[in-house]
């Protein structure tokens, strides 16, 4: 007998036998091929599940779970009499508190992005005196995410490296990423297997901002019903041209019912795990406890497999926080905007890459007439763009997926004979010729996800 004690939001996935007969759990593979992650408990087979989060486990000799009882439960209860000047100490003194405890002496490697998640931490190591190295990566041919990510490094005083994600570079890395993350999350995601190399070169710990942007801004309207909510977690997590595969799937492998009504059945089930009224809370809730587990925390594993990982948003104190703040503190960011202001007034002045080309301080200004300048330029880039036939490269699979060399990789791995034999080649068939021909953006996610499950069947089922 073992006890396991999940954390709030996990980072690993902790898997547990419910039978000793293996077998494949199509309907979970539907509804990966559909978002790109499990959901719940599910996994690849029936006769394993992952444990609920937030709750301690007894395990017996075979791994199987024995009982489970939940420490913390998702809530919404906002502290009365709660200024938004009391939230702000509060969130300052809790959150440097916990990248403090995670960093201690050792040297801080920081991922900075131009949002808003990396930049509160860059502000807190900054004030804390932390050692750090910050680093940022842009696609070959696209936006130079690096630049502000390079201005914020430099008004904290940090060594900053820049990464380019190279054309075709998957197509080298793609089985040991596989063994990686275990075929949990689509393969194109996780560009920093990109850069593993340069990361194991660095020294220290990495303190990464995940799940940041979902505590510290709202979680749904306000006055959504709980019919809308079902909408509303539909409309997040399906991804495009997701439906059509799950669907297909699910006719391939002649699985009884109707997928999008086992799809509804599923979020209905999980919503009804959260005992909360206010709605926001409740998606907040929804997103934390089936989401980040089984989306966000899959591919941490690749940068742990260069150093151990911090992340200060999924500290359980910083949930049980978020639980008391009002509502209206955590939307649109006011709580992280603030810490800034206050911390690193320089930091602030910064362009914020979401609100493009204002900043912390001015953001409310990006509508017309105001960023009608900055519009128009970027029309007129464009159109240059599109005059030069140069491609503006704006997501990885553009770099792993086309041109002849890539085509003739992800080819391979389709059109396997052995991936034929777990799933009709005519299905494969026509949603990569979809890709080619109708649509690549719409229809990369189905062709991303059927090079995983390729992958998958070649390495993990021996069930075939």
């Amino acid at each position: 007998m073992k006890n396991i004690s999940t954390p709030i939001i996990p980072v690993d996935l902790n898997l547990v036998n419910n039978s000793d007969k293996t077998a494949i759990d199509y309907k979970a593979i539907c509804l990966f091929a559909a978002t790109g992650f499990f959901w719940g408990a599910d996994t690849y087979w029936t006769n394993k599940k992952v444990l609920f989060p937030g709750s301690n486990h007894q395990v017996d000799e075979a791994n199987q779970l024995i009982d489970s009882k939940a420490y913390f439960k998702w809530h919404y209860t906002p502290k009365k009499n709660y200024s938004f000047e009391e939230a702000l100490e509060d969130f300052t003194t809790l959150f440097e508190t916990i990248v403090e405890e995670q960093i201690g002496d050792q040297q801080a490697i920081l991922p900075i992005s131009g949002g808003l998640d990396s930049r509160t931490q860059a502000v807190a190591l900054k004030h804390l005196n932390k050692k750090v190295t910050a680093y940022s990566y842009s696609f070959t041919g696209g936006y130079s995410e690096s630049g502000i990510a390079e201005k914020i490094a430099k008004a904290c005083e940090f060594d900053f490296k820049k990464f380019l994600i190279p054309k075709s570079y998957l197509w080298q890395n793609v089985e040991e990423l596989a063994e990686i993350n275990q075929c949990y999350s689509e393969f194109t995601h996780p560009r920093q297997m990109a850069v593993l190399e340069e990361f194991q070169k660095m020294k220290g710990v990495f303190s990464l901002g995940h799940w940041g942007d979902v505590l510290f801004d709202k979680g749904a309207p306000a006055e959504y019903t709980e019919k809308e909510i079902i909408t509303l977690v539909k409309k997040k997590v399906i991804k495009k041209g997701g439906l059509a595969l799950g669907e297909a799937l699910w006719e391939d492998w002649q699985i009884e019912g109707n997928f999008q009504e086992y799809l509804d059945a599923k979020i209905k089930e999980l919503l009804a795990k959260i005992d909360i009224e206010h709605i926001p809370s409740k998606m907040r809730a929804f997103k934390s406890l089936f989401w980040a587990p089984r989306w966000t925390s899959v591919n941490l594993s690749v940068f742990k497999k260069a150093h151990p990982i911090t992340l200060p948003y999924y500290d359980n104190r910083m949930c049980e926080f978020i639980c008391q703040v009002p509502e209206e503190y955590l939307a649109d960011r006011k709580l992280q905007i603030a810490y800034i202001q206050k911390r690193n007034p320089e930091v602030a002045k910064i362009t914020w890459q979401d609100e493009r080309p204002f900043n912390l301080n001015n953001y409310h200004l990006n509508k017309m007439p105001y960023n009608l300048p900055f519009k128009i330029g970027r029309k007129l880039k464009g159109g240059m763009q599109k005059l030069s036939n140069k491609k503006y490269i704006q997501r990885n699979w553009e770099l792993q997926f086309l041109g002849e060399e890539n085509e003739k990789q992800l080819e391979k791995y389709l059109f396997d004979q052995q991936f034929c034999n777990f799933l009709p080649q005519k299905t494969v068939q026509k949603f990569y010729h979809k890709f080619k021909n109708e649509d690549d953006v719409f229809y990369s996610h189905p062709v991303s996800i059927l090079l995983t499950l390729s992958i998958w069947n070649k390495k993990f089922n021996h069930d075939q």
